[in-house]
């Protein structure tokens, strides 16, 4: 155990000394005490987290995904909101933004939820493990909430080919900003084909023990590789480690 904690130390060490650079304060529009981003990354960097984040899940229901999960069009959203604080407005402007900064990722307003590809639950705290059991069943929203003790979830469903069908997001909508605003960011990057966490990345919303509140160069640039058609659903980590670092490397905002 204290040879686990020393390599973990000098790792931590090594990585502080080649990082992230070009460090910034949070967007205009980011709740109070918000983390500072960096904003030029080294491609090593971006490479890690994409496959970090881009394969697997920690939730897992069904057959799980052999290699890359996205939209393959464009991408109508739906907010249903049954919550005590009405955010259902701050909820499409994030559905707007994400599809501003991210090139080839078209999204726009559904009629109705039967019509939407992604759809976002904005619900009250005291109603949310009802709302998994509701929508999921009660075993497997109970090993969710176990599990992870979770403030917010997403379930995406995707055919064999990793094209993805449908996302669905619940969102606690009525414990302040912090909460609101930490969940939506996340949950968007998940339901759009970022799956996974990696709690050692500290760049990234997808962090866990990290509450940002808001788009990051970082994931921004991650979900913009995601989104270029040369990284195809179902391709897999092979497929991706050789493609990806030209991809990389014209993304010169960014890379370092």
């Amino acid at each position: 155990m204290i040879g686990r904690a020393l390599s973990a130390a000098l790792l931590l060490v090594a990585t502080v000394a080649h990082a992230a650079s070009d460090r910034q304060p949070p967007p205009a529009g980011a709740f109070a005490g918000a983390p500072a981003q960096y904003t030029k990354f080294t491609g090593r960097e971006l490479m890690r987290g994409f496959l970090a984040l881009a394969f697997g899940s920690d939730l897992r229901l069904g057959v799980r995904p052999k290699g890359i999960r996205r939209f393959d069009r464009d991408i109508k959203t739906f907010v249903s909101s049954d919550a005590g604080v009405d955010r259902k407005a701050a909820m499409e402007n994030i559905f707007g933004e994400y599809g501003e900064v991210t090139p080839r990722l078209k999204i726009s307003s559904a009629a109705n939820e039967d019509d939407a590809d992604l759809v976002i639950h904005l619900i009250d705290e005291a109603k949310f493990k009802t709302a998994l059991i509701d929508a999921f069943g009660a075993d497997v929203a109970q090993t969710f909430v176990r599990r992870t003790d979770p403030q917010c979830m997403t379930s995406v469903k995707s055919r064999g080919d990793g094209v993805i069908l449908r996302s669905i997001s619940f969102v606690i909508a009525d414990q302040g900003d912090q909460v609101f605003l930490d969940c939506a960011y996340h949950e968007m990057l998940h339901a759009l084909g970022l799956s996974n966490h990696d709690q050692t990345n500290p760049w990234t919303t997808l962090n866990q023990r990290r509450v940002v509140g808001y788009l990051t160069v970082y994931d921004r640039t991650l979900l913009t590789l995601l989104y270029d058609p040369r990284i195809q659903p179902g391709m897999s980590r092979t497929e991706v480690r050789r493609v990806l670092p030209q991809l990389i490397a014209v993304q010169p905002a960014t890379v370092k």
